[in-house]
């Protein structure tokens, strides 16, 4: 399996209603997952555990046939039921402490990965022990209903001048920014609108990992 986090970060993005479609869900993996991204997540803002819990499942195995790492958004006991690599976890969600005592309770040996969106977030969660960060939006987004202000790549630039944990820039990345993206120096793009909008979903996820060269 992949180690680092590097190029083309993957996110199925699903609403709650969307869940019961298995095989729609798998199809949109596997076109994400054969551009070889450095993650693949699941993202189901709203969604109730039990169907979230089964299209977990249905990525993180073809995650794993294809050797990439596997992240549940927001919710740890979805992370923990379907045993992630990664969990993902907003400013709102379960705290980074609480968060990585459970695991260490549990057993589990998963990364954590913590949204942050000023300096102050981001040394803070740098500072409580979390794997990587998530940084934005950097530019508008149309994913969130009630989006973060907008940081910009000068604040993007200064998150990742001022850390030593690897950066995923998210919110509003395209195929046409994703290159001022790297240059500001993320170590990966979460893109969601610009991929799956795409006539070809997975070259559009290549053309993102291909802003990140090694």
């Amino acid at each position: 399996m992949k180690s680092g986090l590097h190029g083309y970060y993957a996110i199925v993005d699903v609403r709650p209603e969307q869940l019961g479609d298995l095989a729609g869900i798998a199809a949109r993996g596997a076109k994400l997952l054969a551009a070889g991204p450095c993650c693949l997540q699941l993202r189901a803002k709203g969604a109730e555990a039990a169907p979230m819990r089964d299209a977990a499942l249905r990525l993180r195995d073809l995650a794993r046939v294809a050797g990439v790492p596997f992240c549940v958004n927001d919710r740890l006991d979805v992370a923990l039921a379907v045993e992630a690599d990664v969990v993902h976890l907003g400013q709102d969600d379960l705290p980074l402490e609480d968060a990585r005592r459970i695991l260490e309770r549990a057993g589990q040996a998963m990364r954590i990965g913590i949204s942050t969106h000023t300096l102050a977030q981001a040394r803070a969660a740098a500072a409580g022990g979390a794997d990587h960060l998530g940084f934005g939006p950097v530019f508008p987004t149309i994913t969130k209903a009630e989006p973060d202000p907008v940081v910009g790549l000068e604040s993007l630039a200064e998150i990742c001048a001022a850390v030593s944990l690897p950066v995923v820039a998210i919110g509003g990345i395209s195929l046409d920014n994703v290159a001022a993206v790297a240059r500001a120096g993320a170590a990966s793009a979460a893109v969601i609108s610009a991929v799956d909008r795409a006539p070809d979903p997975t070259a559009a996820g290549r053309a993102v990992a291909s802003a990140f060269p090694r």
